[in-house]
């Protein structure tokens, strides 16, 4: 004789409204709030909470349960986008060939990944704390580290500064030159040859007097 638990048993071992439906139902609820955020964001940067919650069609009550603060969700959005950049730059294959070439590479596909997200630097601004916002950063910047020791393995990179220093460097020249790009002080399409420029220089091996 089946009990009443057993009769209502499906396939899998779960039960209508048990908890792993809740959870793929509050995944593609985030996923949703997340997705029509960063659209939301990228028209806005100070678009209220109210209107990302109707562009990802639920209520304000989901996005708060999900998102309780401005806070959280810009929190969600950064994540999401440096994990877009990541499997972006990984496509790139930086760590074949001459480590300058890869480098070079990395400096112009970062700054276009980083173009595309600038609106967020600005939605962010006095939201999330600055080392909070590197420390999103740091799967993508990981790719920059391991860029750099190898080009100070292969003798073209300088070895007489601190590797954690010229990875700070890439990383603020980068959102110094959005902030430029912003201000229209630089030119959009300029900015890639730039960066390059003085990225590479940078990090050139110093000739010995």
């Amino acid at each position: 004789m089946s009990t009443p638990y057993e009769k209502v048993r499906r396939p899998g071992g779960r039960t209508p409204g048990g908890e792993p439906r809740r959870r793929a139902d509050a995944e593609r609820s985030i996923a949703s709030i997340v997705a029509a955020a960063l659209d939301c964001f990228r028209k806005d940067p100070n678009v209220s909470l109210s209107a990302v919650a109707g562009a990802a069609g639920v209520s304000r009550v989901t996005l708060y349960a999900h998102f309780p603060s401005r806070e959280d969700l810009l929190d969600a959005v950064l994540e999401h986008s440096v994990e877009q950049a990541d499997a972006a730059l990984q496509s790139q294959m930086l760590d074949e060939g001459p480590a300058d070439e890869a480098f070079s590479l990395l400096v112009r596909s970062g700054w276009r990944v980083l173009e595309r997200h600038a609106f967020l630097l600005a939605a962010s601004e006095g939201v999330i704390a600055p080392a909070r916002r590197r420390r999103h950063h740091e799967k993508v910047l990981a790719r920059v580290e391991r860029v750099m020791l190898r080009g100070q393995e292969e003798g073209v990179f300088r070895t007489d500064l601190p590797l954690s220093w010229l990875v700070t460097t890439f990383y603020s020249l980068l959102h110094a030159a959005a902030a430029e790009a912003d201000a229209r002080h630089l030119k959009v399409k300029d900015i890639p040859d730039i960066l390059d420029s003085t990225l590479s220089s940078m990090l050139r091996t110093p000739v010995s007097s």
